[in-house]
């Protein structure tokens, strides 16, 4: 009896690193589709290519970060809401902190989504509705605040505070 529990332990161990080969080989084998993360944070390209695709055609996306708003800046058209009326646009706004997707109805802004660059995350945040929104996104080494309000035109202009 002594002398099989050593192998009984042996053979356990044995499995065990087969295992753990297998299992590092099947992973190292099938790669990033089972490695990648699939909540990571996108990138402002890439916040911006998502939404050309989901714009109707004829529409414009994208923004300069630290501009304000025009008209060729909104992402999408103007969808009409049960009244007839412009139900509001919406605008991805790019920072060093990260990247905000703000959106104006009626006079109000909300920001739709956000997501912290590289080294960054969110401190706070104030979605709205509301006359003025924000988000602080924060690294160790500084803070970028984004302010967004609508214009009279209906759009979202941003200020940065860094």
């Amino acid at each position: 009896m002594r002398r099989r529990f050593p192998l009984v332990v042996a053979g356990w161990l044995v499995t065990g690193a087969l295992a753990t080969g297998a299992g590092v080989a099947v992973v190292g084998f099938l790669g990033e589709p089972l490695t990648a993360s699939a909540h990571r944070p996108l990138s402002p390209a890439e916040v911006r290519q998502a939404l050309a695709r989901a714009a109707p055609p004829g529409t414009a996306s994208g923004s300069t970060p630290g501009t304000t708003a025009s008209p060729r800046d909104a992402v999408g058209s103007p969808a009409p809401s049960a009244s007839g009326a412009l139900a509001g646009r919406s605008k991805v706004i790019t920072t060093a902190g990260g990247s905000v997707i703000a959106r104006c109805d009626g006079g109000l802004v909300v920001l739709r989504a956000w997501s912290p660059a590289q080294g960054f995350r969110v401190d706070d945040a104030e979605r709205g509705p509301a006359a003025r929104v924000r988000v602080e996104f924060e690294s160790d080494e500084t803070d970028v605040e984004v302010e967004v309000r609508c214009s009279a035109e209906g759009l979202p202009v941003h200020r940065i505070h860094d």
